[in-house]
């Protein structure tokens, strides 16, 4: 980065921006295996929050690899990379007013630590959604782990490639043996229990 570049402070902040949406900004960061249910409960939650009159948004693993994240593959460091990039999106949106979810699989603690230090205290939140590998692996929604086994596809998290499950997160969630909503209620609940929403 240029030394020449100074971040311009502008009048209206975080703090205004949330009091005009009336909730406090945050990083909802779901986290867990391919096929975990990161992405139908992060949706669910999503609609459980606007229907509370809160501002949200949605940012998914496959869809900022359309865009934003589009020139990267799956390699260790394109990894670090997309979710360095996603950490710096969500801290803007953050710096908005806006209470952000996060659909990552996001495999190394050191990436979603990032996170957390570029954002202000107690703004982000991790939410370990912990599904067993096996049921993750029979779920397989797109089929990734069958290619995975079969090769097709290499450094495939869980399989060839590490998981760091969260240390100490601030929520863990299973979703093995319920529908998708039972299991975005139980997060929900926590996360009001909690003073997070």
């Amino acid at each position: 980065m240029s030394t020449d570049i100074v971040w311009h402070q502008h009048a209206t902040n975080k703090a205004s921006r949330g009091a005009q949406k009336n909730q406090i900004p945050r990083v909802l960061w779901l986290t867990g295996l391919s096929g975990s249910g990161k992405s139908t409960i992060a949706n669910l939650l999503e609609q459980k929050l606007v229907a509370e009159g809160k501002h949200t948004y949605l940012l998914d693993g496959d869809n900022v690899r359309h865009g934003l994240c589009g020139d990267l593959g799956f390699s260790d460091k394109d990894r670090v990379e997309n979710i360095r990039r996603i950490s710096e999106v969500a801290k803007l949106f953050v710096d908005s007013g806006t209470v952000v979810i996060t659909a990552f699989i996001s495999p190394f603690k050191a990436d979603r630590d990032y996170c957390r230090e570029i954002l202000d205290d107690n703004e982000f939140v991790e939410i370990f959604i912990d599904t067993p590998l096996a049921v993750c692996e029979a779920r397989d929604p797109k089929g990734l782990y069958k290619k995975a086994r079969s090769g097709d596809i290499p450094h495939f998290t869980g399989i060839d490639s590490e998981y760091q499950a969260p240390v100490n997160p601030e929520i863990t969630v299973t979703y093995q043996d319920e529908y998708a909503v039972a299991t975005a209620d139980r997060l929900y609940a926590l996360l009001v229990e909690k003073g997070f929403v």
